[in-house]
């Protein structure tokens, strides 16, 4: 027990305000919270189980540099490419995409090498156990980015699709290059 709350606990602090629940707020306006959620979980219990095996197996050797410069760079590519023009032919292969994929994969980049993964990755390695860490964190991210849904959701309803694609690329990028800028520092 006393590994779920201490994950629940610090993860749910270290993702308030995050750049992955800005993330989960911008794919909300763009998609149905049902798919975007699926997403954060699955991509929650890769990233998180992955670092509570690294936590528990090697104690907290993770190369972090260079997953935060990987994932930074991610999000620049993503906000470009989301503020890029779409004509017709793609238009129809982004809708035949799912969703689903698309928040999966930028959520779990999101998260590799971020504050919440180092923590779950410590915390794993400070309790010796794996169960109880991934649980308190999964629950925190989706309590956390559910908040984020949520106010994605309303945002929806009053911003046009376009200045919301707008705001999504802005997002994307600004968490990008201040990621790479905390690299830098």
């Amino acid at each position: 027990m006393e590994g779920f709350l201490a994950a629940f606990m610090l993860v749910f602090c270290a993702e308030m305000g995050d750049k992955t629940q800005l993330i989960v707020m911008a794919f909300t306006a763009r998609y149905s919270w049902r798919p975007v959620m699926a997403a954060v979980l699955a991509a929650t219990l890769a990233n998180h189980g992955l670092a509570v095996l690294l936590g528990v197996l090697l104690g907290g050797l993770l190369p972090e540099t260079e997953m935060r410069i990987i994932g930074s760079i991610a999000f620049i590519v993503f906000g470009v490419l989301t503020l890029r023009g779409d004509d017709d032919e793609e238009e129809e292969v982004r809708q035949s995409r799912s969703p689903f994929w698309t928040v999966a994969l930028t959520f779990f980049l999101g998260e590799m090498g971020d504050k919440t993964q180092l923590a779950v990755l410590t915390i794993a390695a400070e309790q010796g156990t794996w169960l109880p860490v991934l649980a308190g964190s999964t629950t925190a991210m989706m309590i956390a980015d559910g908040l984020g849904v949520l106010l994605g959701a309303k945002l929806s309803r009053h911003v046009s699709p376009e200045r919301m694609k707008k705001i999504s690329a802005f997002v994307f990028i600004f968490c990008g290059v201040a990621g790479l800028i905390s690299i830098l520092a």
